[in-house]
């Protein structure tokens, strides 16, 4: 099976509960829910994306692309390494072989998914952040990151999800303040629910 990757760099993860930890990110091309093209937000089922994940470099089986994460790791240490699958939507191109390439190489694997899809296989950390209008298939993740506010996918819905964190994170843009606000508001009234931050774009990083 080949890859097609839009991105493969190495930076911190700036939000979650791994904030801070150095990894690799693998950003997958193409998106179930978005074509990623402007002339068809309108139309899409999550219209807020912020990420370019249209094109990319592929790579034509598990090992190649694997190898490459590798290779952005800089220190001999394996014992730290850690790798972000994260698209536009990773699963619909991660496959089983994938995850355990990237396992051989002493990767922890992390993944960032809209819960469309059904994982190939365990993955060590999974993020799961539900869109307004599409199905959830995943049943639990380690964190349930819910972009807010979201009309159709509000977060009493997901109070019950099985996940160890449950963050909102404001909808960025030019109501960016004001949905912060919001955010924060509803944390204090739920504090089952975490205020989510990017930090990496205050760090300068991508």
């Amino acid at each position: 099976m080949s890859y097609t990757v839009k991105e493969l760099f190495l930076t911190a993860q700036g939000e979650g509960a791994n904030i801070g930890r150095v990894a690799v990110f693998i950003r997958f091309a193409g998106c179930n829910l978005w074509s990623g093209r402007e002339e068809d937000r309108g139309k899409a089922v999550c219209r807020f994306c912020d990420t370019d994940f249209v094109g990319g470099q592929r790579f034509g089986s598990a090992e190649a692309l694997a190898d490459a994460a590798a290779a952005k790791w800089r220190t001999p240490d394996a014992a730290a390494r850690m790798t972000v699958l994260t698209g536009g939507e990773p699963l619909l191109q991660v496959a089983a072989a994938l995850i355990e390439a990237l396992r051989q190489r002493a990767f922890y694997v992390a993944l960032e998914t809209n819960g469309t899809q059904k994982l190939p296989a365990p993955v060590d950390w999974l993020c799961v952040s539900p869109k307004a209008g599409a199905p959830l298939v995943l049943g639990s993740a380690d964190e349930l990151k819910l972009v807010y506010p979201q009309v159709g996918a509000e977060p009493e819905m997901f109070a019950g999800f099985p996940a160890s964190h449950h963050w909102l994170s404001p909808m960025d843009g030019h109501e960016c303040r004001r949905n912060t606000e919001a955010a924060a508001a509803y944390c204090l009234a739920h504090p089952q629910w975490r205020l989510a931050i990017q930090a990496h774009k205050s760090w300068g990083l991508p």
